[in-house]
């Protein structure tokens, strides 16, 4: 059996275990049902581990057997990492970074898609709400905007070049003001809103640290931003500046925006993210400007989001942002194919029924039944062998996933069948209730009518 295979060959896992197999070749099969009517008592165990996919109520049957019962990982493979790292990667309810998410064109926008917008962002993972003014544009409504947004529960920022619109937010509830210098820091001593202090002229660091020593003398709590530039224009030089603004000031608040590196790149947005984000970790930069303008920065949030508690975990561990989450793994994952092409094979040899299995190796898609084992690198190739011509139903299922299983070899990604395909934080994925069974699919539902 290979999950024996596995857990022998697995060292040092610190516990005795034995194996019950109650009969049932698919994990997603497996009801709490079955497993009453099967697994023998009175129970000689600790904890009894069920398969990661078990559709079963744990709860009820821990009650009815009297032990814990737990679920396990989805796959065999990753039982080994399961059990050693038991405590890695899972506690990422922590972080110290503050997301800024500001909506670029506040002014364009009426005040209730203002707060829509709002609503989402906040969702997403955003703390602070930032009304980005546009130059030589009215922003009438800006106080209703700030008014509704505080209704609603929102921290809110308030970014102009304009000092009479940054007045005027704040006047309105707007506990931050982006983008003061030492020459308009005066309007966050006037209005008591937390000042964001950038160079000026533009790279000027000494205009900055200026600014917030007149800050620290007037008690103000200000933010610094040293400002960070395009590739390029800039990028490593305003690097530079913010690990010496952080060894000048050591305990200074600091932002960076993020938006110049992701809009401005044409790279997949969530290692740009993890990239910078891996810088403000290391300089205790706690504060996130971030943007969403460019269609491929459209999960822009969630990619901060998933990043910062992934490096907070790490830098506590003080260990390698490694293993903590796959949020950020989009389009490759660090283990694609949990069997090799050999172990599928015997897999296979076992299998009694017509019912298709599909999976992925090395080698490309295997997709076996009772009746025969095949390999190939696209699904198309592989219709012709499956003998479900006449049946529409089945065809139209076996090519979905056939076709999912195509682009999760390709890229790399692990692939599951009758399971979405994880791309991380760069779609949203509905929860899986694991306590019942799942729904009849489309293509069974039209078979059956």
């Amino acid at each position: 059996m290979r999950l024996e295979k596995v857990l022998r060959e697995t060292d040092d896992l610190g516990f005795a275990w034995s194996v019950f197999d109650v009969g049932v070749k698919v994990a997603a099969l497996m009801t709490e049902s079955i497993i009453l009517r099967r697994l023998p008592r009175p129970i000689d165990a600790a904890m009894i581990m069920v398969p990661g996919r078990c559709r079963a109520n744990l709860e009820y049957l821990s009650a009815e057997f009297g032990v814990p019962f737990v679920r396990g990982p989805d796959e065999l493979k990753d039982l080994p990492a399961h059990f050693g790292k038991r405590d890695r990667g899972h506690d990422l309810s922590q972080h110290d970074m503050r997301i800024f998410a500001e909506i670029v064109d506040a002014s364009a926008l009426s005040v209730d898609a203002i707060v829509a917008r709002a609503a989402a962002m906040r969702t997403a993972g955003a703390d602070v709400i930032d009304l980005g003014c546009l130059p030589d544009t009215p922003f009438p409504h800006l106080e209703d905007a700030v008014k509704a947004l505080r209704s609603s529960g929102h921290t809110v920022s308030v970014d102009s070049a304009d000092n009479e619109e940054l007045r005027r937010g704040a006047a309105a509830g707007a506990q931050f003001l982006l983008s003061l210098t030492e020459g308009t820091l005066a309007l966050a001593r006037e209005t008591g809103a937390t000042p964001i202090l950038i160079p000026s002229p533009h790279g000027d660091l000494s205009s900055l640290l200026r600014a917030a020593e007149a800050a620290d003398k007037q008690g103000i709590g200000a933010i610094l931003d040293p400002i960070l530039d395009p590739i390029h224009f800039g990028f490593m030089e305003s690097l530079g500046r913010y690990a010496e603004l952080r060894r000048r000031l050591a305990a200074a608040e600091i932002l960076m925006g993020t938006g110049n590196l992701t809009e401005l790149t044409d790279a997949d947005s969530g290692g740009v993210t993890a990239t910078l984000l891996g810088i403000c970790s290391e300089l205790f930069i706690r504060n996130l400007l971030v943007v969403q303008v460019s269609p491929h920065t459209r999960r822009t949030i969630q990619e901060h989001d998933a990043t910062r508690r992934m490096m907070f975990a790490a830098r506590q561990d003080e260990s390698l942002p490694k293993d903590y989450s796959s949020a950020l793994l989009s389009l490759h994952d660090r283990k694609p194919f949990p069997n090799t092409s050999g172990e599928v094979a015997e897999l296979a040899a076992e299998v009694k029924d017509s019912n298709f299995r599909i999976e992925t190796a090395e080698d490309g898609i295997h997709v076996y039944n009772r009746d025969g084992h095949h390999v190939a690198h696209d699904a198309m190739s592989l219709f012709t062998r499956l003998g479900v011509e006449r049946d529409g139903a089945h065809a139209f299922y076996l090519g979905s996933e056939l076709m999912k299983a195509e682009i999760a070899w390709r890229l790399g990604k692990r692939y599951a069948q009758d399971s979405p395909l994880d791309w991380g934080c760069a779609v949203d994925r509905s929860p899986e209730d694991l306590t019942r069974p799942a729904e009849v699919g489309h293509t069974l539902r039209a078979a059956k009518r």
